[in-house]
């Protein structure tokens, strides 16, 4: 959709260089990048370079740390006129919309709230209804400290739907821990089905947040770790807590499992090869959720290194890093057919 307008993306504002340094090996070391927010950066290049292939390259997990894309299509010092900034806007569509979603964010401390009625009221002056999400088209609108930015991009290319893919979720007092949001951003992101009825194995999972929103998903889970889980958990009879290492587990284990996941802390080689010890006990083509941490010198390289010892037994579908991931790159891959 680019054709030849500048593309936005976005990444974590720690995460920008190793963005970067991902965007230069894929499209080359001519391509013009610059950051026009903590956390957005805008790129022209090659003719290669459309939002199109931008997309598909960060969905073959070749650039895992950008989160959001759209295309550019005005900046102005402040938003113009209602009847001007729908003009903007629906020039840019191939047709005449019924909805649109409008996300917006800024880099300061508010949520870019009055940015999205602004466009709100404009294109439902024109009889455009306008959602936050859920359409096939995204008007994006993001306010720097120096201008404010409109994109326009095909949901199927903009890699999440919410602002700058800042995933935000409710958070509830049955929460067991932080580290729910990252599997739950990862179902919705990736549009991931767990089996109904299906067996999941949750390694390193006290206190028990995944192995939570594996249970929502309709998994009998089998939380393998020496901690314990949070006392909500216990009463459920399709929650078998397994208090040993992964090691001991496999080895004692006949269970086939449906999915597997792990959200250990340790480093992105130990991790990758636990899933191959995993991947022994998934059914054919069983799904895994893995986060590889980072840290070190080099993430990217931990990250790449982890991602091709998962290889060796899987098809990796997804590599990103989301809102809800620090220094860390969620994994989702399918276990390799056996020949």
């Amino acid at each position: 959709m680019s054709g030849g307008r500048s593309v936005l993306f976005s990444a974590a504002a720690d995460s920008y260089e190793l963005a970067v340094r991902e965007i230069r090996g894929e499209f080359g070391r001519d391509v013009r990048i610059q950051r026009v927010g903590a956390e957005l950066g805008r790129v022209d290049g090659p003719p290669g370079l459309t939002v199109e292939a931008f997309a598909a390259a960060c969905d073959a997990g070749r650039i895992m740390f950008v989160r959001h894309l759209t295309v550019e299509i005005a900046s102005f010092e402040e938003l113009p006129p209602e009847y001007e900034l729908a003009e903007v806007v629906l020039g840019e569509l191939p047709e005449y919309p019924k909805a649109l979603a409008v996300q917006a964010w800024t880099d300061a401390a508010g949520t870019g709230g009055s940015y999205y009625h602004r466009l709100e009221e404009a294109l439902t002056g024109r009889g455009v209804a306008v959602t936050r999400s859920g359409q096939e088209y995204v008007v994006s609108c993001f306010a720097g400290r120096k201008a404010v930015l409109l994109g326009l991009n095909r949901l199927a290319d903009s890699l999440s739907d919410w602002p700058g893919g800042r995933m935000r979720l409710a958070r509830g007092d049955e929460r067991v821990s932080r580290s729910e949001f990252k599997l739950e951003e990862a179902i919705a992101t990736f549009g991931l089905e767990l089996p109904r009825g299906g067996k999941a194995v949750d390694l390193g999972a006290s206190p028990g947040g995944w192995t939570r929103i594996l249970r929502q998903h309709g998994q009998e889970v089998w939380s393998v770790d020496p901690g314990s889980l949070d006392p909500r958990l216990r009463g459920d009879r399709r929650i078998h807590h397994e208090p040993t290492t992964a090691g001991r587990f496999f080895a004692a284990n006949r269970v086939r499992f449906d999915v597997a996941v792990n959200d250990m802390r340790m480093d992105q080689v130990t991790s990758a090869r636990m899933m191959l010890d995993a991947a022994a006990h998934l059914r054919r083509g069983g799904l895994a959720i893995v986060t590889l941490k980072g840290g070190g010198k080099n993430p990217l390289d931990g990250a790449r290194r982890g991602i091709d010892i998962l290889r060796e037994q899987y098809d990796v579908l997804h590599a990103r890093q989301l809102h809800h991931n620090r220094n860390e790159i969620t994994v989702v891959a399918r276990q390799r057919s056996r020949e």
